[in-house]
């Protein structure tokens, strides 16, 4: 029986001076940093077999996985379905105590934080980036896949494949940027989840928590 892991890659960090969410909204590509974190995710699977690289067709996706296929060797495909969730708050910012979510015309958008109201319902969030999981698998099957995607969608879409509740605390989500939540396979049954983190030492603070 033939084994097949796909790795899901959370993009690099974002270049977003004005701290919005942003969502879906077109001209948001990586930093200085995120593209430093995308060329050391390319170092340390490029000795993966990785035979496959998709990503969503977000900017900063594309820009995550431009130094990994290059690295392999292989074209980058696009996958709407890897996409961030749709987010009615997009746009704007929403850190506490500022922003829109002082501003009372918004609350009715928290009425239901388990869909969630505010945006693409979890289910559905899960289902497409597990049916572009399911493709991947068999375009890549006895080998690997890396998908490019976004905090949430990978998130719940471990959650889903765990048989876990998808509402969940953002807080707790283990998904950091540039990350890999990989997705090993024996011929069509999941075996393992691994979680990796190949740019731990270029995240915010890394440095400060090296030296405490």
């Amino acid at each position: 029986m033939s084994s097949t892991t796909i790795h899901l890659l959370r993009h690099g960090e974002v270049h977003n001076p004005t701290g919005v969410l942003y969502g879906r909204l077109p001209g948001y590509g990586l930093s200085q940093l995120g593209r430093d974190m995308a060329a050391r995710v390319a170092i340390a699977v490029a000795d993966r077999d990785i035979t496959a690289v998709i990503a969503s067709p977000l900017q900063r996706a594309q820009e995550t996985a431009a130094p990994i296929a290059a690295a392999l060797g292989l074209p980058i495909g696009s996958d709407p379905r890897l996409l961030e969730a749709e987010n009615k708050f997009e746009g704007l910012r929403v850190g506490v105590g500022d922003g829109a979510l002082r501003n009372p015309r918004y609350w009715p958008l928290l009425r239901n934080p388990f869909r969630p109201s505010w945006g693409e319902p979890y289910r559905q969030q899960a289902d497409r980036v597990l049916a572009a999981v399911d493709s991947a698998r068999e375009q890549a099957r006895g080998h690997e896949a890396l998908l490019v995607s976004h905090q949430l969608p990978i998130w719940v879409a471990r959650l889903a494949i765990s048989d876990h509740r998808l509402w969940h605390d953002p807080r707790h989500r283990e998904c950091t940027l540039a990350s890999l939540t990989s997705l090993e396979f024996e011929g069509d049954r999941l075996v393992a989840i691994h979680y990796s983190e190949p740019a731990a030492d270029l995240l915010p603070g890394a440095s400060a928590v090296a030296g405490a």
